[in-house]
């Protein structure tokens, strides 16, 4: 009887462990749950308050804006998003930066593929050497490069124009990396499979490569168009024509020039909120492959 008695407790006791060492486990999982829950959820009001201040004081009126107390607005005035577009050309300054920045994008990503292409797939001596130079350059202030920049456009007559918005931007290192990067993942024997049925570089990288990284061409495209968009420095350098403002270079020439003093903040947040719904909208249209795109996933196909 003993015997069996020691017998049985012996079989429970491993039972018994690994109940507890499940429960323990659950328990942790859920503890870790909660954490990145509570983490996240800071996270996002952290990220989100900005946008809903701004909001909130485009609804504010010019004494109501300077009261520190005063969060959330006595008697929103809603005209103020119709006062800016009645003060202010912001149309003009959308269109503009939508038109700049959509042009610039589609020779970026036709200059960056090109490049991305010939050092993934093609063969030919200071190819690793070419890759270091380019990612070098990237490592340099963008202040630098605009004494230059602006002599070589001056020269060249494109102060003042689109053309020299545009093609001052026309090449970046970023997207040539991150496309790069995505093409390593394509096998090269499907391209070589591609070559030997008689297909073209250019083919090749079109129609084959491209719609099997749409992923990173889509986050590449994103994040540069938004960079565009809302360039600043640059195009106030190069240009003071306000026929040729960007929104933040017409933001600011029409509500803010004036001195702090004479500035209409709610006018100014309003203009704000309004030129990031363009922004938005193409987000919302492109956040599947731009997520996809971030975490990793080149959006290739099998």
């Amino acid at each position: 009887m003993e015997s069996q008695k020691i017998a049985l407790t012996s079989n429970r006791l491993p039972k018994e462990k690994s109940g507890h060492l499940a429960v323990k486990t659950k328990v942790f999982r859920g503890i870790s749950f909660t954490g990145k829950t509570i983490v996240l959820a800071a996270v996002s009001i952290f990220t989100v308050f900005p946008f809903i201040w701004m909001i909130l004081s485009a609804l504010k009126t010019k004494a109501e804006i300077m009261d520190v107390a005063a969060f959330f607005p006595s008697d929103p005035q809603w005209g103020n998003f119709v006062n800016v577009f009645t003060e202010s050309p912001l149309i003009r300054y959308i269109g503009n930066s939508l038109f700049v920045s959509a042009v610039t994008l589609l020779i970026q990503i036709v200059t960056g593929a090109m490049i991305a292409y010939a050092i993934v797939f093609l063969e030919f001596k200071g190819k690793n050497l070419l890759f270091t130079i380019i990612m070098g350059t990237y490592m340099l202030p963008s202040a630098a490069t605009y004494v230059p920049s602006y002599i070589i456009l001056a020269n060249m007559g494109l102060l003042n124009t689109y053309t020299g918005l545009i093609i001052s931007n026309a090449v970046s290192i970023f997207g040539i990396f991150l496309l790069r990067q995505a093409f390593m993942q394509v096998p090269k024997g499907l391209v070589e499979a591609a070559r030997i049925d008689g297909a073209s570089h250019w083919q090749i990288l079109w129609r084959i490569i491209t719609p099997m990284t749409k992923s990173s061409f889509i986050t590449f495209g994103l994040m540069n168009f938004i960079a565009c968009y809302n360039n600043y420095m640059w195009p106030s350098l190069i240009t003071d024509d306000p026929e040729l403002s960007l929104v933040s270079q017409g933001l600011r020439r029409f509500f803010i020039e004036g001195g702090a003093y004479g500035t209409n903040w709610p006018l100014v947040m309003a203009g704000s909120a309004l030129i990031i719904v363009p922004l938005l909208v193409l987000f919302g249209f492109t956040q599947k492959w731009f997520i996809n795109g971030i975490g990793g996933d080149t959006g290739m196909k099998g």
